[in-house]
């Protein structure tokens, strides 16, 4: 059995650590505010770009087909998901601010990243006019 002082890290690093610099990035990166921000957002394999009529999502899906991949839009989540028998799974969703025009949208698939462009749902107006007895 070997015993060894244990000495608290800050009495010889006065440097945080790479892996605490790595997660403060990232939470500074998720809760920045991305109307500030031009770029567009990117996680693993998406970017996400906004315009004033459209939501465009791209996704790597390397080694999928066409006929391999499904994608379902319901109200303001779309999701894209591999069938049974793809060479690999997937399963992505996201929920976005406003609902989406199905009708309007588009999908396409190139050289393996799927293309999403969604077409924003206008709000219809719920307002009526009385007429003055």
């Amino acid at each position: 059995m070997i015993f060894a002082p244990m000495i608290p890290r800050a009495a010889y690093v006065h440097q945080p650590r790479r892996a605490d610099v790595a997660l403060q990035r990232f939470l500074m990166g998720a809760l920045a505010n991305p109307a500030l921000e031009q770029a567009p957002a990117r996680a693993a394999g998406c970017t996400v770009t906004h315009d004033d009529k459209t939501t465009t999502l791209a996704l790597d899906v390397p080694g999928l087909a066409r006929d391999q991949l499904q994608i379902s839009i319901e109200g303001h989540t779309v999701s894209v998901q591999s069938v049974e028998g793809a060479p690999r799974k997937l399963h992505r969703a996201w929920e976005l601010a406003q609902e989406v025009d199905a009708s309007a949208s588009r999908a396409r698939l190139e050289n393996g990243v799927l293309t999403l462009t969604l077409a924003r749902l206008e709000p219809a107006s719920k307002a009526t006019r009385l007429t003055i007895d």
